[in-house]
């Protein structure tokens, strides 16, 4: 899950960062990093991907779309919501799912400006590159300790869904430090703490989805990754 507003005194920490937030040196690396993570992601996607896998990348980006609109209460104010990064990244491999992020991202942005225009380039980076990379490793280390069976997976899941939403947290707690937006010894503590609860909230999700896929569809999960 992810979180939607903190308050602190005079501040607004949020990990869907909006306009004003970063600098432009900031602003400008996100934006050159993510677009060479997205151009690479279509590049590996053009040679590898098959027709088995447009539908299911189309289904998780209308499901991640649809699930980002339901916002929870968590505690003091704040909200959270699914970030799906993990999920796309276990069901279709890291580089797919940054492209599902990628167009759900800019959909939000663009029709319902969640997350600012300028601020794309970091949000891209935080929850569709470093989420689905992180969940994806997580993953695959939990799964190749716990092994491949379903409790393992689910586990898996878990474990690497709360990871991935704990990481892009400090991400952009980080970006919003090295942007003048707020000491570091208040924004990590303030974004890491709230998400390392949030991040429970997303675990559980995610092991619900691949209990279901477990029961209905197991091939799913043995698809060829991008």
């Amino acid at each position: 899950m992810q979180l939607h507003l903190i308050e602190n005194p005079g501040k607004r920490y949020v990990i869907h960062i909006p306009d004003g937030f970063l600098n432009v040196a900031t602003v400008a690396t996100t934006c050159v990093v993510s677009a060479g993570g997205v151009g690479n992601a279509v590049r590996l996607a053009n040679k590898k991907l098959r027709e088995k896998h447009v539908p299911m990348m189309g289904v998780l980006a209308a499901f991640i779309f649809a699930a980002q609109m339901l916002n929870f209460p968590i505690a003091g104010g704040t909200s959270g919501h699914l970030i799906g990064a993990a999920l796309a990244a276990i069901l279709l491999g890291p580089w797919a799912a940054v492209l599902i992020m990628s167009c759900v991202l800019i959909a939000q942005c663009l029709i319902f400006q969640d997350g600012g225009l300028l601020a794309l380039g970091a949000n891209i980076f935080n929850m569709g590159i470093v989420a689905s990379f992180s969940g994806y490793y997580l993953y695959r280390l939990a799964t190749s300790f716990l092994g491949s069976s379903r409790r393992g997976k689910l586990i898996g899941g878990f474990v690497s869904a709360w990871g991935s939403v704990l990481l892009a947290s400090i991400v952009c707690a980080i970006e919003l430090t090295v942007s003048g937006a707020s000491p570091i010894m208040v924004v990590l503590p303030a974004m890491a703490g709230i998400h390392a609860l949030i991040g429970i909230g997303e675990g559980l999700i995610t092991a619900a989805v691949i209990s279901l896929v477990l029961a209905t569809r197991a091939d799913l999960l043995e698809l060829q990754k991008i």
